[in-house]
């Protein structure tokens, strides 16, 4: 993996393969160019951390240094000029021309490595992240650039933990920190010293590995993950298997705990031409693992179908109303006519089951029922556990104030009646957004 990377620019050919050999058995790729312009090629397609530029060329070190710190002011890789001069005015000027190293020739190999040594280790540590000790996205971005431009095998995979925001939200920051340390620690477990581990944010990681090994890293890091995952909550909230948050006018919206979702891509079966196509492929397939609702992965597979083939999903605006008060029942469907809302109306809870999958709402609205029998809690228990492939978001309304039975029934939201239509309606959009994306 090219974790570590110089550039040699030396028209001398000799002189610049020793210089090579030295480095390459510190684990360092190198690369050479022996003109100006052929080293501008190597520097956009691989952004070395350190550039070595001798005095041979026939362009002018200083003005080849000012270029090169010019076209490299976002990555800043470490340059130092090579020279046969000692003088003290030449140090100075290619030192003001933007070079952070001078050394005269010749030069000790030991001092040569060294210095060199010495300038990438500083380039590596100011790349990491000092809470999970990673590599941050800065040298993630270059990462990805260099392995799209090696043309050896790749896969890559884009890990994210869901959830974390609400999970910070109750248990706050130190926790969340312990628990992204903890699976960023996993995750450095599960590669070996050839392959990359770094970030692409606070609680998005990526691996670069071969394809034959991207399914069983992924396979394992679920697997550990779900293991671990319950010590970061309280006994109550790890049974429960959910957490409560507080909405408004007390309405008590169910969320999972904490889960991973990792996007896997490769060039076995799809040729990448730029970095920008890497992370717009690596997004769409980890979005596919996110809509799961606890750990997966998903690994981008070769299709066969025609080019630009593109199936636009039509918006499912669908809401079921399953309301005993005809009053209320009659408003609900009015306000959510007008507000754009297909909607269909069911007065009898026995009648749900047999009509549901022809509907196939994005939102129910389901009542608790009188409070001797409470048949919605029986018909929400059934929809959520008993019911195939149903996706569909409960909002339960009830004058029982049990905010904990009404969630283990699998509503997604519990919401004490009287309430108001304006916060009703904006839970709808929010499960009608969620359930389209």
């Amino acid at each position: 993996m090219l974790v570590k990377v110089v550039l040699i620019i030396d028209k001398r050919k000799e002189q610049s393969v020793k210089y090579k050999k030295i480095l390459e058995n510190n684990d360092i790729t190198v690369f050479i160019a022996t003109d100006f312009a052929q080293s501008l090629n190597i520097i956009n397609s691989f952004e070395p951390d350190l550039i070595l530029i001798s005095d041979s060329l026939d362009f002018d070190i200083k003005k080849a240094t000012e270029q090169i710190r010019i076209l490299t002011y976002n990555t800043r890789p470490a340059i130092v000029a090579l020279s046969k001069s000692n003088h003290i005015q030449d140090k100075i000027d290619i030192l003001d021309s933007g070079a952070d190293d001078f050394l005269s020739e010749p030069i000790n190999q030991e001092e040569f490595k060294a210095r060199i040594l010495a300038h990438i280790r500083r380039n590596i540590e100011n790349g990491f992240s000092e809470k999970t000790m990673l590599f941050n996205s800065k040298i993630s971005y270059k990462m990805i650039k260099r392995v799209l431009n090696n043309n050896d095998e790749w896969a890559i995979m884009l890990i994210d933990i869901d959830n974390l925001e609400f999970y910070k939200e109750l248990y706050g920051e130190l926790a969340t920190d312990k628990l992204i340390q903890t699976y960023s620690a996993i995750i450095k477990t599960s590669i070996e010293p050839t392959e990359y581990v770094g970030q692409l944010s606070e609680e998005d990681f990526i691996i670069i590995t071969k394809p034959d090994k991207a399914e069983k890293i992924a396979n394992y890091l679920v697997y550990a993950f779900d293991t671990v995952v319950s010590k970061f909550y309280s006994k109550t909230d790890a049974k429960r298997g959910f957490m409560f948050m507080h909405g408004d006018d007390e309405a008590e919206n169910k969320v999972n705990l904490v889960s991973t979702s990792i996007g896997v891509i490769s060039n076995k079966y799809k040729k990448y031409t730029d970095i920008k196509q890497v992370i717009s492929s690596l997004i769409s397939t980890h979005k596919l693992a996110k809509y799961k609702s606890n750990s997966a992965y998903i690994i981008e597979r070769p299709k066969i179908s025609a080019d630009n083939a593109i199936e636009e999903k039509e918006k499912n605006n669908n809401i079921l109303i399953i309301e005993p008060d005809e009053a209320l029942s009659i408003l609900l469907e009015a306000t959510a006519r007008l507000q754009g809302y297909n909607v269909k109306i069911i007065n009898e809870f026995e009648e749900v089951l047999s009509k549901i999958k022809d509907y196939n709402p994005s939102v129910i609205i389901l009542d608790a029922g009188n409070t001797e029998d409470l048949k919605g809690l029986e018909l929400c228990r059934a929809l959520k556990f008993e019911t195939e492939n149903f996706k569909s978001n409960i909002i339960f309304t009830t004058t029982v104030h049990d905010k904990e039975l009404v969630l283990n029934a699998g509503a997604d939201l519990y919401l004490p009646k009287p309430y108001e239509l304006s916060v009703i309606f904006g839970w709808i959009k929010k499960f009608n957004d969620n359930f389209n994306e």
